[in-house]
């Protein structure tokens, strides 16, 4: 058996899984989120490793410590670009975690973009200049918290995200680890020569010294010890590479969708990197047996969260799990279609100035058919993506497999796979995430080969295209017309 600890941005799980991939037992807790300021996102490191700890020993004492046994390692999946600084010799954060959804820093990523430096970190991170990643993170905590650059320059001062975080933690402050997938969404790695890059941090500001030692994403990162019980830490991987990983794309070309708040789309891109021309960014998947497996990635804003706007904001659904009998009621006529950009486009778009859109409205229209709507903008956003995709990797998607809690919606996943043209995979397991980091820690300790995973992975139902293609075209044509209306509408109004 092996236990994924999965930590996310809302909450802390703990899960495990037999050697059939099968969940036995899930333990969660949600945790604090801090707003100290508009546009400011904070997390309580010391809380989010103690919410850890105790559904990590609730999963172990389940049963009454029957599984203590039988369990070969544990894997760690994170949250991604939330980044964490600690005293070396205390182990106390200096300031709270800074979230990955957190723009204090934007203005000054913007004045490296005004000096010139956004296609120097493009051609070596694979990444936007953007402060959603880590280092402009680490950039201001030095600038804004005195004990930081005190620490530094004695040698006691430690960044992590927060797989380092719980690694360093979990093995009694004596690893100071990352794998490849984490540090390369730090804008401080370089994913060409795979190693911390000078010149980054000099442009950031960042010492050497407080960065992890990165090690491959299945590798030995230490030893967690529990009521005398040995497990070691054999898996790390940040969470969409590690659903990208559990979903089994190994082969170049391969791709996943997760359907969470919002989309995050990854296609395997073999072992070299393929710059974007389409507003994707490039990241690193993972690393196994010496071998860098890397992927192109694209981010829609807004999925699963245009749902619950449609539950708390407009107040037209009780629940997210009524929308498939909803929309039953829709008007097969209707030529409705919602672009959720609250807060403005991303991926390929790129647009800051876009707003939300509701766009052929007629008297008749329904709660239903704001629903379907509401339901067919995830679909349509998906295709927008891994049609930029497909154009950078130059090649064509065969299947598109997806994980994540609106792909149980089947009117979504048929009408996804109506608008791709392409199958569509739903796994019997939908916790991806989950499992990619049980299979990275699973290989490390023997439990699996990795030959053996894709045959592991089991199909719940394959969506196959069914509607005709010329309807469909007809109405991506219009969805495409919907986004450009909603562009620049701050800007023009």
């Amino acid at each position: 058996m092996i236990i994924s600890i999965d930590q996310g941005t809302t909450s802390c799980r703990s899960i495990l899984f037999d050697k059939a991939a099968e969940i036995i037992e899930t333990t969660q807790k949600e945790f604090k989120q801090f707003f100290p300021k508009s546009g400011w996102v904070e997390h309580d490191a010391k809380e989010i490793l103690e919410c850890q700890t105790e559904v990590l020993h609730e999963l172990l004492t389940k049963n009454g410590n029957g599984y203590l046994q039988e369990i070969k390692a544990i894997g760690i999946t994170n949250q991604r670009e939330t980044i964490v600084a600690w005293n070396k010799k205390t182990g106390v954060p200096l300031y709270n975690a800074i979230v990955w959804q957190d723009t204090r820093t934007t203005n000054y990523c913007q004045d490296l973009k005004d000096k010139g430096f956004e296609k120097l970190i493009k051609e070596k991170t694979g990444l936007l200049l953007d402060s959603y990643f880590s280092a402009s993170k680490m950039n201001w905590i030095l600038e804004n918290i005195p004990e930081a650059k005190q620490l530094a320059a004695k040698n006691n001062l430690l960044f992590g995200t927060i797989d380092t975080w719980l690694i360093w933690n979990l093995t009694d402050e004596k690893n100071h680890f990352t794998d490849p997938s984490n540090a390369s969404r730090t804008l401080l790695f370089n994913i060409n020569t795979l190693e911390w890059d000078a010149e980054l941090l000099d442009i950031f500001g960042i010492p050497r010294n407080t960065l992890p030692t990165v090690k491959q994403s299945s590798d030995n990162f230490g030893t967690y010890t529990y009521n005398g019980h040995s497990f070691p830490i054999n898996g790390v991987a940040g969470d969409q590479q590690s659903a990208l990983f559990g979903q089994c794309c190994f082969e170049k070309g391969d791709a996943k969708n997760t359907y969470g708040t919002g989309c995050f789309m990854l296609m395997n891109t073999g072992n070299s990197k393929i710059a974007s021309n389409n507003g994707l960014i490039s990241t690193i998947a993972w690393q196994i047996d010496g071998k860098t497996s890397y992927a192109l990635e694209g981010s829609v804003f807004v999925a699963g969260s245009g749902v619950q706007w449609l539950r708390d904001g407009i107040q037209i659904i009780n629940n997210a799990t009524e929308t498939e009998d909803i929309i039953k009621d829709a008007n097969p006529t209707s030529s409705l279609y919602f672009v959720p950009a609250f807060a403005g486009l991303g991926a390929p778009h790129w647009n800051m100035n876009a707003r939300g859109m509701l766009i052929g409205l007629t008297r008749d229209t329904n709660r239903a058919d704001v629903t379907k709507a509401t339901l067919d903008a995830m679909a349509y956003q998906t295709k927008d993506v891994l049609t930029a995709m497909e154009k950078d990797a130059k090649t064509q998607l065969n299947t598109l497999n997806v994980d994540g809690g609106a792909c149980n919606n089947n009117y979504l996943m048929q009408f996804q796979s109506d608008l791709l043209n392409i199958p569509v995979d739903r796994p019997i397991c939908k916790e991806s995430t989950a499992l990619g980091v049980a299979f990275l820690a699973g290989i490390q300790c023997g439990l699996w080969k990795f030959e053996e995973l894709s045959k592991i992975r089991t199909n719940e139902k394959l969506f196959l295209p069914t509607k005709n293609q010329n309807e469909i075209k007809s109405k991506y044509n219009k969805w495409n017309d919907a986004v450009e209306r909603c562009k620049d509408w701050e800007v023009n109004v």
